[in-house]
């Protein structure tokens, strides 16, 4: 096991140390061209991505990194205790590749990645590799607790294969919501759409029991049609700015400018989303080409961060009225020790909430209200390892109190950290009752999942019936 640890750091850990950005750029260029695209196009593409990725992740800081101070101010004012400090996702990062296992289950999750290709069980080869940093920390969760790299080892794969199949059954809703074309192979397997199963699990008891609610549903682009610049995505940013520089209690000139940020911010996010779809066109391109003369004309997709589908405003639109509401809830949640801050955008939730509910806003804002309290949840629960793992690394944020702990409110696969607890805990002892806790768990998961399966293949077959109408 030493042996391939040492294999996979020698392999990745020169291209991961680069950032997401430069790795992708190199990724998707090398990529087009082995798909004889022409250099210059090939480049233009990776350019493309690597600008798009950090652009998205400069509006992300921009806007929780101003938001932030009016809601520390908020918290001091009330005399509420949340013990637990919301750095965002970043400092993870770091903390989790920092761990020389990450580049061993990138490895080993690569290899799985091209087996079920070869074997037809995906259609998607990943090329997000930087965000498997989602699956390594669950693995090293596990390790947290009982040390054991088997367990943790067999937990990352099991969560490896459902989301590469998950990208695959994810890709026609992607078409439809984007208005993609078949041959555009864009997919993502990034993790927070494995939320995308008890999600569901809320939308079709809306169809069962509440349907009229949909009556009262409405589309972003149509109410900025109806009622003016009132409903379009700057001013929906500019009002939860206002709001957040007024709970704060923020002068007059703070809450403008957070009402600025936060119009600004909207927009730029819908221009920023669309920059995804282009970046992959001269592949997409190549992979025709390729697997026309070379596959008999087998479908492949490209499996890349979730930001492409970022140009759809019901994402932001979401995102925006739960913050508030997150706030709201972290205040008085029974065993919640978590102020959201660095991830009151939930950018872990809304991408899955416009995938199930197909961007029906009032579903996405209710569902996403009932999903807050498992994000601050996990977030509390894992808090002590990442503090823990944080400091042993070198990679506390130094701007933080070094005597509280630190977390992130809204961390892709919130149900994914507690299942990782859980096998840990019974990996620490074996005791029966932790043995059929985390069976029961694991059993129940993988049925969510294999009924979730079903009803996307019955949705994309209501696509496919309609593609052949037109």
């Amino acid at each position: 096991m030493d042996v391939i640890i040492q294999f996979a750091n020698s392999l990745f850990k020169p291209l991961v140390d680069l950032g997401a950005a430069p790795l992708m750029f190199i990724l998707l260029s090398l990529l087009a061209m082995l798909m004889r695209v022409k250099p210059s196009s090939a480049i233009e593409g990776g350019l493309k991505l690597a600008i798009a990725l950090t652009g998205i992740g400069a509006v992300i800081d921009i806007l929780t990194g101003n938001f932030a101070p009016a809601l520390k101010d908020f918290v001091k004012s009330t005399g509420i205790e949340l013990s637990v400090t919301d750095v965002g996702w970043a400092p993870l990062a770091t903390i989790t590749w920092g761990s020389a296992y990450t580049l061993f289950f990138l490895f080993i999750l690569v290899l799985i990645n091209i087996v079920m290709l070869i074997w037809n069980k995906t259609n998607t080869l990943d090329v997000d590799i930087f965000n498997f940093w989602h699956l390594s920390i669950i693995g090293l969760l596990v390790m947290h607790y009982s040390d054991n790299l088997l367990l943790a080892t067999l937990l990352v794969i099991m969560l490896g294969v459902m989301k590469f199949i998950n990208s695959d059954l994810m890709k026609p809703t992607f078409n439809d919501l984007l208005d993609m074309p078949d041959t555009n192979p864009t997919t993502t397997t990034h993790l927070n759409f494995m939320l995308n199963p008890l999600i569901m699990v809320f939308d079709k008891l809306f169809d069962k029991l509440l349907p009229f609610i949909d009556k009262y549903d409405f589309d972003a682009a149509q109410l900025n049609e109806k009622i003016g610049f009132w409903g379009s995505k700057f001013a929906i940013g500019v009002y939860l700015g206002a709001f957040v520089g007024i709970l704060g209690q923020q002068s007059v000139h703070t809450t403008f400018t957070l009402a600025f940020i936060g119009g600004v911010s909207l927009e730029l996010f819908s221009v920023v989303g669309t920059w995804f779809i282009s970046a992959v066109e001269p592949l997409s391109k190549g992979i025709t080409n390729f697997l026309s003369a070379k596959m008999k004309g087998r479908q492949f997709f490209i499996g890349i961060d979730w930001p492409f589908v970022a140009a759809r405003p019901e994402m932001w639109a979401a995102a925006n009225v739960i913050a508030p509401i997150m706030l709201g809830i972290a205040l008085i949640l029974p065993g919640n020790k978590l102020l959201p801050l660095g991830g009151i955008i939930a950018i872990g939730l809304t991408p899955a909430l416009l995938v199930v509910t197909r961007g029906k806003i009032l579903r996405m804002i209710i569902i996403g209200s009932i999903m807050v309290p498992v994000f601050l949840w996990s977030g509390t629960a894992i808090a002590p390892f990442v503090t823990e793992t944080a400091k042993s690394v070198g990679a506390f944020p130094a701007e933080v109190n070094q005597d509280v702990l630190i977390s992130h409110s809204t961390l892709e696969g919130p149900v994914e950290k507690f299942l990782a607890i859980l096998v840990g805990k019974m990996g620490e002892s074996f005791s029966f009752e932790y043995i059929m806790m985390t069976i029961g768990a694991l059993t129940a998961y993988i049925l969510l999942f294999v009924w979730y399966a079903k009803q996307m293949q019955k949705r994309n077959k209501v696509y496919e019936q309609k593609r052949e109408a037109a």
